[in-house]
């Protein structure tokens, strides 16, 4: 049992101290903020810029993914809701009432993701209602990606602060 316990050496389990963690965390709030609902930002920026062709592609490119979010969110809407609300529980009663730090840094990852997810099933929402294109539809684009970034910004800080707190009484012990 030797390389078990070279494993556990060499990598460390704790999440608030081990690298891979905030590494995933950068990943995640990076690919959030540059996938809007799905279209990656540099579309919405080629259609500013260069129109035409590039200002079809991004509208047909958000029009297959508005109707595949709305999709999803009608057929397994309340299922998604359910199964997200008890994950969510689960990790916040481990993580935050029986102190289990993996559960604290995927709730502390996790739920800030559910407010993404709830907000751009909103967004779609709109976008299909109000029948967004062009000038309108990249302003909305750009307005759900800094709602996003403002969110990623606020989740690593509180994180971050988390996971200071969680060392320091962890190195006090």
């Amino acid at each position: 049992m030797d390389w078990y316990r070279i494993v556990l050496e060499t990598i460390d389990m704790r999440s608030f101290s081990n690298m891979w963690f905030w590494i995933a965390l950068a990943v995640v709030w990076s690919t959030a903020s540059h996938w809007v609902l799905g279209v990656p930002f540099d579309m919405v920026m080629r259609a500013r810029r260069h129109g035409g062709q590039a200002e079809r592609d991004l509208e047909d490119m958000v029009r297959i993914n508005v109707n595949r979010i709305l999709f999803i969110t009608e057929e397994a809407g309340v299922w998604g809701v359910a199964l997200a609300s008890a994950l969510l529980s689960m990790l916040a009663v481990s993580g935050f009432g029986y102190a289990i730090e993996l559960s604290q840094a995927l709730f502390l990852l996790a739920f800030p993701m559910s407010l993404v997810g709830l907000m751009s099933i909103g967004t779609a929402a709109r976008i299909r209602d109000e029948g967004l294109s062009g000038e309108v539809l990249r302003r909305k684009l750009a307005s759900h990606r800094f709602w996003v970034q403002v969110i990623g910004l606020i989740s690593i800080l509180v994180t971050a602060l988390w996971g200071m707190a969680q060392n320091m009484s962890f190195t006090a012990l």
